[in-house]
């Protein structure tokens, strides 16, 4: 296929808004096709079952229904599943896009990081305002450090 012919439908997959119109028409046509095939189950589930012949006993018609009854519900069923695969194409689409997007802040965010952990002493750099008082005293925390150091503490 030649590269200066554009295909109808590169445009739609270019563009997560116009493919997800373009899969929300097509469900739409599906989910119309699926309420047909709905009533031609229950038409002809009707129409099976009375259909007696002559010598049958009540159930022989029902019987020679099922087969019939059960294709077409298997019909439906893969009609439903893949009006469901549309709409998650539809949302998987749209977070391929919101990931490439932010693909570059994420990587520049593990760019930094990486720079922290090679020069951890550019962010001790500034004093923290969380030690206060103490943040002189060399502790690391403010305040005794042991049980001992609480003697000269009076009890409320």
């Amino acid at each position: 296929m030649d590269r200066d012919q554009t295909h109808p439908l590169r445009d739609v997959a270019q563009s997560p808004e116009a493919t997800a119109r373009y899969l929300s028409d097509i469900q739409r046509v599906l989910l119309d096709i699926g309420k047909n095939l709905e009533t031609l189950a229950i038409e002809t589930r009707v129409h099976l079952r009375e259909t007696h012949v002559e010598g049958d006993r009540w159930y022989h018609a029902r019987l020679r229904a099922l087969p019939v009854e059960k294709e077409l519900k298997n019909v439906l069923k893969s009609l439903n599943s893949l009006t469901e695969g549309l709409e998650k194409s539809a949302y998987k689409r749209r977070a391929h896009d919101e990931t490439v997007a932010n693909t570059a802040r994420t990587r520049k965010e593990k760019e930094l990081e990486k720079q922290r952990k090679k020069n951890p002493q550019q962010l001790q750099a500034a004093p923290n305002p969380a030690q206060g008082v103490h943040a002189g005293s060399g502790s690391g925390y403010g305040g005794p450090r042991s049980v001992y150091d609480l003697g000269s503490r009076e009890s409320a």
